[in-house]
């Protein structure tokens, strides 16, 4: 079985990456709860499984934070963006193609899957959607205090250590800003 599961099943704190195998569960919120007991469900039940963590997932279906940022910059002059909320951004076509590429093997267990290029803020994706995307739309950088507040609690730091995947043989997923580019032509906008 692959689990999809995501980087809320930890407490989002410090600055080191999160471990595939690391087990020092503690969810923000209802979503990670449950993503974590979806998790132990299957490693409690199953012994050949893929249990993947994900983080800042786009894809061509359904919302996700760059079209709601694109949908902002075409109707605002300047958007306020958090920068002290880290991670890497993934994207669905690319980790679909590496989930094909894992079930053809029995290399079963934990693995996080996000695209490389290094960590990011928020601000610093948001900066980089625009550059690509051609709009000048002024990025302001705040912390998540003077954001205000959220529907819900979200992790400052969503970094996770990827290192496993090549040591099991996986390629690794291109970097974020080559998914971005992609994911532009794939939603017919850019320049």
């Amino acid at each position: 079985m692959v689990y999809i599961s995501t980087d809320y099943v930890f407490d989002g704190q410090g600055t080191e990456p999160w471990k595939p195998d690391c087990k020092d569960y503690k969810p923000l919120n209802v979503y990670g709860q449950s993503k974590l007991e979806g998790e132990l469900a299957v490693s409690g039940l199953l012994e050949k499984y893929f249990i993947v963590r994900i983080a800042w997932v786009f894809g061509l279906n359904g919302k996700n934070f760059i079209k709601t940022m694109l949908n902002v910059g075409k109707t605002h002059d300047s958007v306020r963006v958090v920068n002290d909320q880290i991670g890497t951004p993934t994207y669905t076509y690319d980790l679909s193609r590496l989930l094909v590429d894992m079930i053809e093997t029995e290399k079963y267990g934990y693995y996080h899957a996000t695209n490389e290029g290094g960590f990011i803020s928020w601000f610093d994706f948001t900066k980089e959607i625009y550059r690509q995307a051609g709009l000048s739309t002024q990025v302001n950088p705040v912390t998540t205090a003077e954001y205000g507040l959220s529907k819900a609690a979200r992790p400052f730091n969503s970094r996770l250590d990827k290192s496993k995947l090549v040591e099991a043989g996986f390629k690794p997923l291109p970097t974020w800003q080559d998914a971005l580019s992609r994911y532009l032509k794939e939603i017919n906008f850019g320049v």
